[in-house]
């Protein structure tokens, strides 16, 4: 269980620094002409690599129940991630094509990030209990805010500079250098503190046998298996019903997580010190509320918990999009954080009580899908308010996720769900 809940300590780095906070926002204010503009690029990035794993989740997480290599793809996953990662420190903004590498190469490391949790989720049932899923899993998300906010001080103290202090490390400041290196401490914490669930924690033994004949023979039959996985998913009538609530509001949670760190530099006028200080603080109350509302799940259910963080949501978010001084921006998003945690921890227990054993790398592999069909639209909506009304406009788009989704949620029976599983293990 230590081994699984680090891998959440370590993945935390890569969406915390470059998909919420330092990268994105160096993105959208060095890339572009102006912020509006870098907001519009960078929603393309993020809908990109949306489309992308949204494809490939259920085919890989099949292939892996299958086989019983979740581990092996969950190390390729992780290793892909890690490169890409690495490799984003050297593109230059205003260099040849650099908006395109610069992309290019996050959509990939976002890939690689999002296909591994597809594989690291399903180990959920497994290293657990029915009766502690949902504190596991709450203790998992909470480690991994814990992982975001070292590695962000790490980040601010060690490379970035905090107001007139100069950083532990000397790097040039030319093109943002030191800025950009955020992305070499996020690949060294990912690749190091993901070893022990790479190297301790094994596949469960009977996994739907594999043949050997080879990789487009296995894709062949992944495919099979998710065909009569379709064909039946009709007697899983929660679980179809969950999955498109997720659809909906996990939209919403992309789009703020994705956007945060930008609408706080664009609308507020935050500088990077600025930035880093509000994802630390985030990163705390989030990290509280994942822990906290990891114990109520176990009591209430995650359908409940996840019903109540997005009423919390809802308020908080609203609040950030009317705010006109940054005092009261601050107290909405510190609020907000405790209930991010809870919608994704809550969300995944709920998804691991619906899984029937012998497949829940196939379908988590949905899970992944249900939140990342839609996931461009977020993105893509806020991308274009923004180019027309300005950033505070776009992400009022948030709200209407929230709000959906919740009612969605309504039609959810857990304890339904939670006998069919059984039923069909």
């Amino acid at each position: 269980m230590a081994s699984w809940c680090l891998y959440d300590w370590a993945n935390s780095a890569f969406t915390t620094l470059v998909v919420t906070f330092i990268y994105a926002t160096y993105f959208t204010q060095t890339f572009a002409e102006n912020a509006d503009r870098g907001t519009v690029l960078w929603s393309r990035g993020v809908t990109t690599s949306s489309l992308i794993i949204a494809l490939v989740s259920p085919v890989l997480g099949a292939m892996a129940d299958r086989g019983g290599h979740r581990r092996r793809f969950l190390a390729a996953a992780t290793l892909i991630s890690v490169g890409a990662t690495a490799w984003l420190t050297f593109v230059v903004p205003g260099s040849g094509n650099a908006v395109l590498a610069a992309l290019a190469l996050f959509v990939v490391a976002n890939i690689g990030f999002e296909v591994g949790m597809v594989f690291y989720n399903a180990f959920l049932p497994q290293v657990s209990t029915p009766a502690t899923i949902g504190r596991i899993s709450g203790i998992g998300w909470g480690i991994g805010y814990a992982g975001g906010l070292v590695s962000l001080v790490l980040a601010l103290l060690g490379l970035v500079g905090l107001g007139d202090a100069r950083p532990w490390v000397s790097l040039s400041t030319e093109a943002g250098f030191n800025i950009r290196a955020t992305n070499l401490l996020v690949a060294g914490w990912f690749l190091l503190f993901s070893l022990p669930m790479l190297l301790l924690v094994r596949d469960q033994t009977g996994a739907r046998s594999a043949s050997t004949s080879g990789t487009a023979a296995s894709i062949g039959r992944a495919f099979q298996d998710l065909g009569r996985t379709f064909g039946r998913i009709r007697e899983f009538k929660d679980i179809v019903r969950f999955l498109l609530a997720r659809l909906v509001y996990n939209d919403g949670l992309i789009t703020m997580m994705a956007f945060g760190g930008v609408y706080a530099a664009g609308t507020f006028g935050m500088d990077t010190s600025e930035v880093i200080l509000f994802a630390i603080s985030l990163n705390v109350t989030g990290g509280l509320g994942a822990f906290l509302f990891g114990l109520l799940d176990d009591r209430l259910g995650g359908r409940a918990t996840v019903l109540w963080s997005l009423v919390g949501l809802f308020v908080c978010t609203f609040v950030a999009v009317v705010a006109t001084s940054k005092a009261v921006f601050w107290i909405a998003v510190l609020i907000s954080g405790l209930f991010i945690g809870p919608v994704q921890s809550a969300s995944r227990s709920l998804m691991a009580r619906f899984a029937p054993q012998r497949y829940e790398s196939e379908f988590f592999g949905f899970f992944a899908f249900s939140g990342k069909a839609t996931a461009f639209l977020g993105p893509l909506l806020l991308g274009l308010i923004t180019a027309g009304y300005g950033q505070r406009a776009g992400v009022s788009i948030v709200l209407a996720f929230f709000l959906v989704g919740g009612l969605l949620l309504l039609r959810v029976d857990e304890a339904r769900g939670m006998k069919r599983a059984r039923e069909a293990a």
